[in-house]
């Protein structure tokens, strides 16, 4: 959105203040009441609870167990006895062709079986 020409974003109008009803100063002093009860100590002009201690006092127990190292896993490897090749069916698709199956022909007529 645009500013209307000759209007700013800044407010630097001072605001007049209110004065509080005794309904609002009666639920402010229940408030404080509450949160005093829950621990929270009033600091300046705001509630604000203690931090808890988080220092250790024990140590856990460690192990000097060295566990033995596997090696790299044996990698799968083709045998060359299941697929006669790869053949292209439609806009660069490539497709696998089993020896076991008419997937050459299909292909041959730009058809899937």
């Amino acid at each position: 959105m645009h500013l209307v020409r000759g209007m700013t974003t800044l407010s630097t109008r001072k605001r007049k203040s209110r004065i509080k009803t005794a309904a609002v100063l009666e639920e402010e002093r229940k408030t404080a009441k509450l949160l005093k009860s829950l621990g929270y100590q009033k600091n300046a002009s705001r509630w604000k609870a203690d931090l808890p201690d988080y220092t250790v006092s024990e140590t856990v127990p460690t192990s000097d167990l060295i566990i033995k190292v596997e090696g790299k896993r044996k990698a799968n490897q083709y045998t060359g006895d299941e697929l006669a090749g790869i053949g292209t069916l439609h806009k660069s698709n490539s497709v696998p062709i089993r020896k076991d199956s008419n997937d050459a022909k299909e292909i041959a007529r730009m058809r899937r079986g």
